[in-house]
């Protein structure tokens, strides 16, 4: 038996560029694009969609299906390209068989981007022709046409991107500055986009720091600020410990601007990192009015770091911010909670006093009618309660003592906070692999976006725990310090006090109660609490001629 050869054509698949065998309709829609938004580039862009819509539309074999347009965006990475993104979808579902745009650039200036889309676009059954190039994407050489004309276009971008950053570096150092207001607390912007304070949120962020160097913590803050229903910057009711964090290390807040702390380290992907000495950063002093001062701003970066150091283990050794006075921050009004101020009364004059005062009181608030407190009142029933201790030292001591080591034993939440933070490494991973799902067109954009807000708020809400964790750390750090400055002043002293000394007020009394002019509760640093009444004769009303002390609980 002889062999025979049998020669089996090809079957012709349609193809865009011989029409003459289509003998039914092609879906087609195109893609238009411009990567800014002047009135020029936007002209381009409505003609383009005119053009190809009518272009469509005329063709007898072909089926309008719609015009993809992104208006004012880069071409360089398509994730930020909805209408793009949206087309490929509707492509993989079999909706679309050709696509038209104008040019390789339009379509992408990322060679990568370009040849991955235009191959899986192939493997679909769905074709693209670029008209100004005049090439068609299931030509055999289209391959190497694409890279090569891909390529020019990404380096064309990339000189593009080089001279914008060049362009906005010069703007920096001649001093013109851009700043975004949407999210800053305490500022407006008037008609000529300087900075002006909004009072009502100026005094918020004074708050901020205030409270802050007042020993209170970001969580703490960010809780008292929801109870008062004070608005956030966007307008919501809740605080979040990171917000208040972000607050206090903003330089915009004492009048200064520090340009470029972000930088893009790849134009096609338009990654921005911090500027940790990749670029250079541009520092634009009294730009703006302030809302703090420059002092109190850097009493706070000292403090945050004390604090910080003191959460990650680093420093054993922490001190709280020091009040000017003894009394200050120390001193709480029995009826409302609010601190006491220092006063001076009749200044100048022989009869000059210094008197501390409720401050709701002191701002007129009803609710609190609560007396002046005498300075020198406050002291001598101290130095009373002291005297008293040193008397009993040895029960007391022994009590202080088995709570020291009470505290002692108390573990550290450094473990939690490490196992938080590599939670918040899986959610962050979770999110790249959300954004690459979203990419190669495997979800859609209803899905991307309920599962990113719910990946950022996760993220959030292990952030605000590990603020929390951090600042108990501080507190306990805090209080084992305090409690082992207190054993040694009290080992060390071996007689009573003859007047106020303000070291040893400091470390034994965490807070005092003031019930009247006359009526204090003391709330010592190891918990207890001793109540002193002070009784003062008609003629000299800082002399005191009794103090009883009642050991109040243990």
């Amino acid at each position: 038996m002889s062999k025979s050869v049998q020669v089996l054509e090809p079957v012709k698949k349609l193809n865009f560029t011989d029409e003459s065998d289509m003998n039914i309709k092609r879906r087609v829609c195109a893609y238009c694009r411009v990567s800014t938004d002047s009135d020029e580039q936007m002209e381009s862009y409505n003609a383009q969609v005119s053009e190809y819509t009518k272009k469509i539309k005329e063709n007898p074999q072909w089926e309008f299906v719609q015009i993809y347009a992104d208006a004012g965006s880069s071409g360089t990475n398509v994730k930020n390209r909805l209408s793009f993104n949206r087309m490929i979808k509707d492509c993989q579902d079999g909706k679309i068989d050709l696509v038209i745009t104008k040019s390789i650039s339009r379509f992408a200036r990322n060679t990568v981007d370009c040849l991955n889309h235009v191959r899986m676009l192939r493997n679909i059954g769905v074709e693209v022709f670029f008209e100004k190039e005049n090439i068609y994407s299931f030509d055999p050489k289209v391959e190497l046409v694409l890279t090569m004309m891909s390529s020019i276009a990404q380096e064309e971008s990339r000189n593009i991107s080089e001279n914008s950053k060049w362009g906005i570096r010069k703007r920096f150092r001649d001093g013109a500055t851009v700043c975004n207001t949407t999210r800053l607390h305490g500022y407006d912007k008037d008609e000529n986009g300087n900075l002006v304070i909004n009072e009502e949120e100026a005094e918020v962020v004074r708050r901020i720091y205030r409270e802050y160097l007042e020993g209170k913590g970001y969580s703490t803050i960010a809780r008292g600020l929801e109870k008062d229903g004070i608005r956030t910057v966007t307008g919501g009711t809740r605080w979040h410990g990171s917000t208040v964090s972000k607050i206090l290390s903003n330089e915009k807040y004492y009048g200064e601007l520090l340009l470029q702390k972000t930088v893009t380290v790849d134009y096609l992907t338009h990654k921005r990192v911090k500027n940790n000495n990749l670029e250079p950063k541009y520092r634009v002093e009294n730009n703006h009015e302030p809302i703090i001062s420059k002092e109190i701003f850097d009493m706070v970066q000292a403090e945050k770091k004390k604090r910080f150091e003191v959460s990650s283990g680093k420093n054993n050794d922490r001190t709280k911010y020091t009040n000017k006075y003894a009394f200050s921050g120390k001193l709480f009004c029995d009826k409302c909670g609010r601190t006491l101020k220092r006063r001076k009364w009749n200044a100048g004059t022989k009869s000059e006093k210094i008197m501390w005062q409720c401050n709701n009181y002191i701002k007129g608030i009803e609710n609190c009618d609560s007396k002046a407190v005498n300075d020198e009142v406050l002291k001598r029933t101290f130095v009373q309660l002291y005297n008293d201790m040193v008397e009993d030292k040895g029960s007391f001591l022994k009590t202080f003592m088995s709570n020291i080591e009470k505290v002692l034993k108390k573990d550290t939440n450094i473990k939690k906070i490490n196992d938080i933070i590599e939670e918040i490494g899986v959610y962050e991973q979770d999110l790249k692999n959300l954004i690459q799902l979203q990419l190669r067109g495997k979800i859609d954009d209803k899905y991307y976006d309920e599962e990113y807000e719910r990946i950022k708020n996760q993220i959030e809400i292990l952030n605000d725990k590990k603020i929390e964790f951090e600042e108990e750390n501080i507190k306990n750090e805090d209080y084992k310090q305090r409690l082992k400055n207190v054993a040694m002043i009290l080992n060390a002293k071996e007689n009573g006090l003859e007047e106020f000394d303000d070291d040893i007020f400091k470390a034994l009394v965490n807070k005092v109660l003031v019930k009247s002019p006359e009526h204090f509760v003391f709330v010592l640093e190891n918990g207890l609490e001793y109540e002193g009444q002070a009784y003062c004769t008609r003629q000299h009303s800082t002399h005191i001629e009794n103090v009883a002390i009642i050991v109040k609980k243990d």
